[in-house]
């Protein structure tokens, strides 16, 4: 029998994912009760009470839409309605090629949109253990900073355990302590403005003392139960990288390739960057340093950086533990964990890494669960638009045995047909891939627009 209209979505979270799932199922006439901890329990990484926090990074990184599988989730996002999306755009900072945003306006801007919704009613509680058994209708969006006894009772409902990794914070810096005698205003290769990052060089004895500190420095220590979680690749901490040899950071967070000092036309050995962090532009992150290092041993040795020798610290770095699901073995491809039905997961929860892949599975999770409450029934997105991509990689689409957090790339994606790259188009195949994916995006939305009219 098919569920009534008037009935109600729970969702557990009220971070990027839940937001976006409040959002969408809302906007298509059901009811919501979005349950958020904060302020009644903390987190060992928000800094509010704000829905929608980013506690990372302010970035969302690339917006190019036909290069780039993220700026092309970004596009299909916009076309879906989503409310994370729109707020981004609003509060927008200059950021070269990539979305980046005032980190408060943007969390302001969702929760204000949420409260003016009339379907969506706010409490502010935390849901310990499983949700009631009233509830039918629910979407786990607690992230990976679920609560104890949340995240005990989904590993013992689901009959394995959770898996886990580090996540690490990178530290913000006021604009106004840093010495622009030393540093430099430029984005890599011209892109953006042209002048998107502030850029601190370091010669190679600078580099190489800095590496050494970086690798000697007191790291903060782990629980008994954290020590044998693995970090996530995409976010290593700078002193992890550093150990990895003396050439990593140069590589990575600290290359040097396209930027020049305009005052002698001089690169650095090793150039650090810092990317505007609120849009009035008295915060900068310190671009790659998500860290691990002691608060104290942060300041001494971020100091030794040209032009950060009297930098102050709105933020410092930190680190946290990460939970996720074995997505392909516990999902089904709307979302419900197969062992309990009436429950969905949405967020990082589900095993994809970033704000924007979080808040992708948000948007799904929302319609999937209003679609059914409903009666309707909602076929996913293609597997060739980055929503499907995803979606069908944690779904089922990666291998169960060695699933980890991931974030979206065209190599979720499926091959364009035989014979559509040659040798005279390879530089193509992503533009291709792009069209391909809101050309097939469009023809999702349709059907499910007019079924929301």
């Amino acid at each position: 029998m098919k569920t009534m209209p008037s009935q109600t979505i729970h969702i557990i979270g009220g971070g990027l994912a839940g937001s976006e799932a409040a959002w969408q199922a809302a906007r298509a006439g059901v009811k919501v009760v979005l349950h958020e901890m904060r302020p009644v329990r903390g987190t060992a990484a928000h800094v509010s009470d704000g829905l929608a926090e980013l506690v990372c990074s302010n970035s969302f990184r690339s917006d190019d839409t036909e290069n780039n599988a993220v700026g092309l989730l970004h596009e299909e996002m916009r076309r879906s309605g989503s409310l994370v999306m729109r707020a981004a755009d609003a509060h927008r900072v200059p950021a070269g090629g990539a979305l980046a945003v005032d980190r408060v306006g943007f969390s302001a801007a969702v929760q204000q949109a949420l409260l003016a919704e009339p379907l969506v009613e706010l409490r502010r509680e935390e849901i310990a253990g499983l949700p009631p058994a009233d509830w039918d209708s629910v979407i786990v969006a607690t992230g990976p900073l679920t609560a104890p006894a949340l995240a005990e009772a989904i590993r013992t409902l689901s009959g394995e355990d959770a898996l886990a990794f580090f996540d690490a914070i990178a530290p913000i810096v006021y604009r106004e302590t840093i010495d622009m005698e030393k540093a430099w205003l430029q984005s890599r290769y011209g892109k953006g403005d042209g002048a998107d990052y502030i850029n601190c060089p370091l010669d190679k004895r600078q580099y190489e003392a800095f590496v050494a500190a970086l690798i000697a420095g007191d790291k903060a220590e782990f629980h008994d139960w954290e020590k044998d979680t693995p970090y996530f690749e995409g976010c290593l901490p700078i002193e992890v990288m550093a150990a990895r040899g003396i050439d990593t950071l140069r590589y990575g967070p600290m290359k040097p390739v396209g930027l020049r000092d305009p005052r002698t036309g001089r690169g650095g050995h090793a150039v650090v960057q810092l990317r505007q962090d609120n849009a009035l532009g008295t915060l900068y992150n310190i671009v790659g340093f998500q860290t691990k290092l002691k608060h104290a041993e942060q300041k001494r040795l971020f100091r030794m950086i040209p032009g950060l020798e009297q930098a102050e610290f709105a933020r410092l770095g930190g680190l946290h533990r990460n939970t996720f699901l074995n997505g392909p073995t516990l999902l089904d491809s709307a979302l419900r964990l197969k062992a309990m039905p009436r429950l969905r997961f949405a967020g990082q929860i589900t095993g994809v890494e970033g704000y924007v892949e979080s808040a992708a599975i948000g948007l799904l999770a929302g319609r999937f669960a209003a679609a059914e409450r409903l009666g309707r029934d909602v076929a996913p997105p293609p597997p060739t638009t980055a929503l499907g991509a995803l979606l069908h990689h944690i779904t089922g689409g990666a291998d169960a045995g060695t699933f980890q957090p991931m974030n979206v790339n065209f190599g979720l994606f499926p091959p364009l047909p035989d014979g559509a790259i040659t040798r005279g188009n390879r530089g193509e195949r992503k533009p291709m891939l792009a069209r391909r994916a809101l050309a097939d995006l469009a023809r999702w939305l349709g059907p499910a627009r007019a079924a929301a009219e």
